[in-house]
Order: structure tokens, then sequence, then C-alpha cells
């Protein structure tokens, strides 16, 4: 079962479209709304406990079915800044692109987005 919902999807869409007019000049409560919508609209459409997907300090999430991660340091780790985050999930730029310029870290052999991204 996927997890529950915390960011409202009218305040989640509301927070990415506002990103989506001013990536830079995004206030900082707003730029956390739309990463947190954004992580729980991964989780939802790919269910799991295989790979955790960080975006600190905003939030994390585990998703995409496999090998269960109960304890310890995850197997599969990917961690991006807010920035690339969002640019990934609205299809500004593709895994391919962030992961050569540095801004999404994946360690682990199931720790590729490619199959999941853009989200929205």
């Amino acid at each position: 079962m996927p997890p529950r919902r915390r960011t409202p999807l009218d305040q989640g869409e509301q927070a990415l479209w506002a990103w989506r007019a001013a990536p830079e000049q995004t206030p900082r409560p707003v730029l956390a709304t739309a990463v947190r919508y954004t992580l729980e609209e991964l989780a939802e459409r790919a269910p799991g406990r295989s790979v955790e997907v960080r975006v600190p300090p905003f939030g994390a999430v585990q998703c995409i079915e496999g090998p269960r991660h109960t304890r310890g340091t995850p197997t599969n780790v990917i961690e991006a800044d807010a920035q690339a985050w969002l640019r990934l999930v609205t299809g500004v730029t593709t895994w391919e692109q962030e992961r050569g310029e540095g801004t999404v870290r994946a360690s682990g052999q199931r720790a590729d987005l490619s199959d999941w991204l853009p989200l929205v």
C-alpha cells in the first residue's frame, strides 16, 4: 500500500506551478511543498521499498518494488537538490543530464528513476 499523502493535491499542484513560473525566485515554503508533493506522487506511482529517494532538507520516500530495505543505510539511494529534482519530475531535464552534471547522485543497482520520470 502506498504511503498516505500529506500534501493536499491542490496545494501541491499550485506549488509546482509557482515553481515552473519562476524556478529561482520560488519562496522556500513553496519549494518545499512542490518537492514533497512530487515525492509523494513518485511513491504513489512506483510503490515499493527498494529505493530511497532523498531531496534534503525537504523529504524522502521509499519506492519501486524489489527487495525491501529495513535497517541501516539503504542499498539503493538517490539524492538530489530541490531544483534538480523539480527539473527532473517536470521534464525540464533528463535523468542522464542531471546525473552527468552531478546534481543527482545515485548508488545501488536499482537506483535509476529514468523509467518513472518525468512525473508531470
